[in-house]
């Protein structure tokens, strides 16, 4: 026998697969790497050594883990941890069509393999396929509800299919029962982060990641990068803020926001508009912005041919739909939805919507392109005293200037700016704004102007 290198005279492919899996354990991945490649030398056909290297090689962007991992399901095509690994290998790749041919086959062969889950649920995120993929996330999460690993990977899964909350509500609870020295809280505590981050929670994000950090000093999940780009002061709210409060809150909006705080934008609004003319039976495109359960839509509902719906969150929307006086409601953000159809509605409402949005000159952008000419956009502001500030209560105020300057350069007239008590905060009126815009005239081979 010819002596092969780093196996020892006398020895064979055994002897060089235990020597591969004691540098394994040591963390010397040269040596494991060397005794791989010698019981192949050995024997080109051991599917453990062609898996074991497939492993070792997954960093590797030349195909070599595609390679290795085809060669040890060829060797013995009933193993299932290798069909998982090749669908991984084809993955990390960029070939999501076989990987995810590959994974299936093998989650038909056994439906109850959390890890096969998670990797669909990878795969369908990456294609678009958002239902299925927070299917996979779900099967994975009951069948390995404490491998803090496996929900690590879910809760990019859940934050990239735009769910950072729910990544918050499974990975936080989680991290405090670990154990204290389980290898995966670092990437735990940075897939928590980034959820943190996304809901506008800077503090809760910083203190995850320092506590990454002090659970894994060589920082390998990259707590350090996001902990540098933290701003302590919380930003801009994002859509998921949005959309992950009111969801929280839907159940109990109805009776919170009017019962408790005296909420009564949309029957001002409504009120308004009568005052400009615009009365019961007009027949109207309106287009509800922010919905939310419906509470603006019921005081519309009169004034509307055909009423329309959005809201960021869908237990929202969920709500306003059951109240079965929309005849269209979908999930939306503000400026996409008044983008996605230009010249279509009548009247635009958007009743406590704006205190989530900073500048307005976007959405007021938008809502002229939204608008036939004559058409009105009419919403509530909390009132700064100058340009718009984000309060303490999380929630956005505009000044007068800003709201007339947005209009403004957006070619649409102030027609009604008003005083507005839009709620209660702390038992004490909060200082607002009534307004309603109206979209200047086209010249006349445009569609007719709509006058109240």
């Amino acid at each position: 026998m010819v002596p092969v290198v780093g196996v020892p005279v006398g020895e064979g492919v055994e002897a060089a697969l235990a020597a591969a899996q004691e540098a394994l354990y040591r963390d010397d991945r040269t040596a494991a790497l060397a005794h791989a490649r010698a019981a192949l030398d050995l024997d080109a056909g051991v599917g453990e050594a062609h898996a074991l290297l497939a492993e070792l090689l997954a960093d590797q962007a030349d195909g070599t883990a595609v390679a290795h991992a085809r060669a040890a399901v060829a060797a013995e095509p009933g193993r299932l941890e290798w069909q998982r690994l090749l669908a991984e290998a084809l993955a990390s790749d960029g070939q999501v069509a076989e990987a995810r041919a590959v994974a299936a086959a093998a989650l038909d062969r056994r439906p109850d393999d959390a890890a096969l889950h998670r990797l669909l649920a990878r795969l369908l995120l990456a294609v678009g396929e958002r239902d299925g993929a927070l299917s996979h996330a779900r099967e994975a999460r009951f069948l390995a509800p404490r491998d803090l690993s496996g929900l690590a990977s879910l809760g990019h899964v859940w934050r990239e299919a735009g769910e950072p909350l729910l990544a918050a509500e499974v990975l936080e609870p989680a991290l405090r029962q670990a154990h204290p020295m389980d290898p995966a809280r670092a990437a735990a505590g940075v897939a928590l982060a980034r959820a943190w981050i996304e809901l506008a929670e800077p503090r809760k994000a910083r203190d995850v990641l320092e506590a990454a950090l002090e659970a894994d000093p060589a920082d390998t999940a990259g707590a350090k990068v996001l902990l540098d780009g933290i701003d302590g002061s919380g930003g801009e709210l994002t859509p998921a803020f949005v959309r992950a409060l009111f969801d929280q809150y839907a159940d109990r909006f109805d009776q919170h926001l009017v019962g408790k705080l005296g909420y009564g934008v949309p029957g001002k609004l409504r009120e308004a508009l009568g005052r400009l003319g615009l009365v019961d039976g007009a027949g109207l495109r309106v287009l509800d912005a922010g919905c939310g359960t419906g509470l603006m839509g019921v005081e519309a509902r009169g004034l509307a041919g055909t009423l329309a719906g959005f809201d960021l969150s869908p237990r929202m929307v969920e709500k306003a739909r059951a109240r079965g006086i929309y005849d269209r409601l979908w999930v939306g953000e503000l400026v996409e939805a008044f983008r996605a159809e230009p010249g279509a509605w009548d009247l635009l409402l958007a009743a406590d919507v704006l205190v989530y949005l900073g500048d307005l000159d976007p959405v007021m952008r938008a809502a002229a392109a939204a608008l036939v000419p004559g058409g009105r956009f009419a919403f509530s502001v909390e009132r700064a005293a100058d340009g718009f500030v984000l309060q303490e209560s999380r929630r956005y105020a505009h000044s007068e200037a800003h709201v007339r300057a947005a209009a403004e350069a957006a070619g649409l007239e102030v027609e009604m700016l008003e005083p507005l008590v839009p709620r209660l905060d702390r038992g004490k009126p909060l200082d607002g704004l009534l307004v309603v815009l109206r979209r200047r005239s086209a010249p006349s081979s445009a569609r007719p102007d709509i006058s109240g």
